[in-house]
């Protein structure tokens, strides 16, 4: 079901032509980067976050580790994620295939500045065996995101 409330939402928005269907696993970013034959940092990570009653959504670049802090600095609260059992209840996705697109609603989503150090990314499409291939202006426009956030540590060189 999650897959087909992703692809509707999609193809609305134009970019149902994007979605690509795999027979491997991709629910995490290194089984989809292997998947995809694309880098990891190349899969665009969807993480869910609790902040008082609400759910917010932020997508990352998929090597990225969130920073405290800066989460912190941005948006008041501790960092604290959805937990696993409650994930599809709560987004409207289940772990594996959490993405922006068809999910509950009243949900705020974010696009973390790591993204910006690719041309396109690769985010689920609703389950763990498929991913959307976006610029990240079409990635911008698809997920209907707020803004954009920098809560994201630094990369390691």
């Amino acid at each position: 079901m999650s897959l087909e409330k992703a692809e509707k939402f999609l193809e609305d928005k134009g970019y149902g032509d994007r979605i690509i269907l795999m027979d491997a696993p991709t629910a995490t970013v290194a089984m989809a980067a292997e998947a995809l034959g694309v880098e990891p940092g190349m899969i665009a990570k969807t993480m869910a976050f609790i902040q008082d009653d609400k759910i917010v959504l932020i997508l990352t670049e998929g090597i990225a580790r969130v920073d405290n802090r800066k989460y912190r600095d941005r948006f008041h609260v501790k960092a604290k994620m959805v937990p696993f059992d409650s994930v599809e209840e709560l987004v409207g996705h289940a772990p594996g295939g959490v993405c922006p697109f068809g999910i509950n609603p009243g949900i705020d989503i974010y696009l973390d500045e790591s993204l910006k150090r690719y041309e396109r990314v690769f985010p689920a499409a609703g389950n763990d065996h498929s991913a959307v291939n976006l610029t990240i202006s079409e990635l911008e426009d698809a997920s209907g995101a707020a803004g954009w956030v920098d809560v994201c540590k630094e990369p390691e060189k």
